[in-house]
């Protein structure tokens, strides 16, 4: 009788969750671990921001102009700020690649721990460390000249709208990083990130491409956040005239949690199936 309660009281959806989240944060302090002693991909991952910012906002921002007026690099820096973190899913999705030929995929999957905390735990490392990016590429921006003028709150929000998307493409690349079979392949990915960060409102505004690809640039998600992002600063946004551009704001919450809801579970159970 007593073995038998003791089953129930393990089973109560309340210790379900509770051992789904203390499983899922052991993963992730694992991972940050790791992050801590690896200073050259820290290296790797800090400094890339920053070159792609020179890179852009000096060496092409010359070139450049703003639909309506107003200055380039004000327009960039958003728009840099979506890149590191729509770019950042290639990086979920190799890290999980790597443990998954090295064998620590298979270690989780044999120890007593809720099946979804190697996903989760994953997933919130990786957030920890794109909000690290974000600040270092902020501080960046600042050092240029970049400045918001959307008060406090308004920038808070802004932030929150990047981290958001962040979050919400953490799970697409844990779910592609499980279907990868070897390191070799999980290098072509780039060419996955590349074309969805760059055919986007990141550098030019879509009005400015042709109408069907400026089409595609408008519906991208990360266009959607990007150019609220830009509204929240009070940079200069370039508005076109579509519905999505015109409800930016809306594309920004609701993009992100159409593509969580949508892949959380299928990157669960793509981990559940490993190996069947």
């Amino acid at each position: 009788m007593s073995s038998t309660i003791l089953d129930d009281d393990l089973n109560a959806p309340e210790r379900r969750l509770y051992w789904a989240l203390a499983d899922g944060w052991t993963v992730a302090r694992r991972t940050l671990t790791h992050l801590v002693r690896q200073p050259g991909n820290i290296a790797w991952q800090l400094g890339f921001p920053i070159v792609s910012v020179l890179l852009f906002g000096y060496v092409f921002g010359s070139a450049m102009s703003v639909p309506g007026g107003g200055d380039y690099r004000e327009y960039l820096m958003p728009g840099m700020f979506g890149m590191t973190m729509a770019m950042g899913f290639m990086n979920t999705a190799y890290a999980v690649v790597i443990d998954t030929t090295k064998g620590v995929t298979d270690r989780f999957r044999s120890m007593p721990m809720s099946p979804s905390a190697p996903v989760t735990g994953r997933g919130l490392a990786d957030i920890v460390s794109a909000a690290l990016d974000l600040v270092v590429l902020a501080v960046t921006a600042l050092v240029i000249g970049w400045r918001s003028d959307g008060g406090f709150w308004a920038t808070l929000a802004a932030f929150a709208l990047l981290l958001w998307l962040r979050f919400a493409l953490i799970w697409i690349g844990i779910w592609i990083g499980l279907l990868t079979p070897n390191e070799e392949a999980a290098g072509s990915l780039f060419a996955v990130a590349f074309p969805f960060a760059m055919i986007s409102s990141v550098f030019v505004a879509p009005s400015q491409m042709p109408d069907w690809l400026g089409a595609i640039a408008a519906w991208n998600p990360v266009s959607s956040t990007v150019t609220a992002a830009r509204e929240l600063f009070g940079n200069p946004a370039a508005l076109g005239d579509s519905w999505i551009e015109q409800h930016a704001l809306l594309g920004a919450i609701v993009w992100p949690l159409v593509i969580t809801l949508v892949f959380v579970p299928m990157a669960v159970h793509r981990f559940q199936r490993l190996s069947r």
